[in-house]
């Protein structure tokens, strides 16, 4: 396939079922590993939890890579082997750096649990730089209102992680990483930031690239030529990127730059040898 000004490649997403629900994984692909330092990208929801349902993610462990959980709708309640326990809320930003080794739950309070919500959010993994991937495990908790939002030209932006607009987010970065949300109305415009790699996932709505598409469900891979985007209706999207790591391995919850290391990794999990989850050490999702 010829490349076009604005688009280099539409990755349509595949269907995860990870238990209590599907999910739209939109990388890794095999034609697509990285986004940037970005590697894993899942969109989830809307789901509609009926009243005695929800979300059930058992203790599981990661290593040599940062979590971002993003809501739009609902609650996760998170625990980990830090002895962090909170709640997920929508607009915040969670960065739950594995570093060394963590591991965590996803779970719904018995309170949400009875009543049935509604849930609908987003999940991304970014690679460590090497220097840091054996890291001090860490969770960083930023609320809404700590996450700038700016007004470009009448469309509404966020900026999750990274510097874009004139404002740079509090949230902690490892390399170049950028991470933003727009929402604009039919017919606005917005003039993209640049940075080595991007790529933009709509969740509501489509864009115009330059006369391209990017349809609603797809992550659509920029090439240097993608300018500006124009909404097709109302529309929101993600747009990712930065600078690129290097080649990462990958399994199961585990990447590193080091394929001995996720052989490790996944001999200690078989072992016990990672720290259990605070206040949810009874369950676990083997390997």
């Amino acid at each position: 396939m010829c490349e076009t000004i604005a688009i280099k490649a539409i990755l349509t997403p595949r269907p995860k079922d990870i238990g209590d629900f599907e999910v739209r994984r939109a990388i890794p692909t095999v034609q697509h590993r990285a986004i940037g330092p970005w590697v894993f990208f899942d969109h989830f929801g809307p789901v509609e939890f009926a009243p005695g349902e929800g979300m059930n993610v058992r203790p599981h462990p990661h290593i040599n890579l940062a979590t971002v959980t993003y809501l739009f709708e609902g609650e996760i309640y998170h625990r980990d082997s830090l002895g962090n326990a909170l709640a997920i809320e929508p607009g915040g930003i969670n960065l739950m750096v594995a570093g060394k080794g963590i591991t965590h739950s996803e779970r719904t309070r018995d309170a949400l649990r009875a009543s049935g919500y509604k849930l609908h959010g987003l999940q991304l993994w970014h690679a460590l730089p090497e220097a840091d991937e054996e890291t001090d495990p860490a969770f960083y908790h930023h609320p809404a209102s700590d996450i700038p939002q700016v007004d470009v030209n009448g469309a509404a932006v966020r900026v999750m992680m990274g510097s874009a607009y004139g404002v740079t987010s509090p949230v902690k970065t490892f390399s170049e990483n950028l991470y933003i949300e727009a929402d604009l109305k039919a017919g606005e415009s917005l003039e993209l930031p640049r940075t080595e790699e991007r790529g933009i996932y709509v969740v509501k709505g489509e864009l115009d690239i330059h006369g391209e598409a990017a349809p609603i469900f797809s992550m659509s891979i920029l090439n240097d030529g993608a300018k500006i985007v124009t909404a097709k209706g109302d529309t929101r999207f993600a747009l990712i990127g930065g600078a690129h790591l290097g080649h990462r391995h990958m399994e199961w919850n585990f990447i590193s730059s080091r394929k001995a290391r996720i052989d490790q990794a996944k001999d200690d999990w078989r072992e016990g040898r990672f720290a259990k989850v605070v206040g949810d050490e009874e369950e676990y999702i083997p390997l």
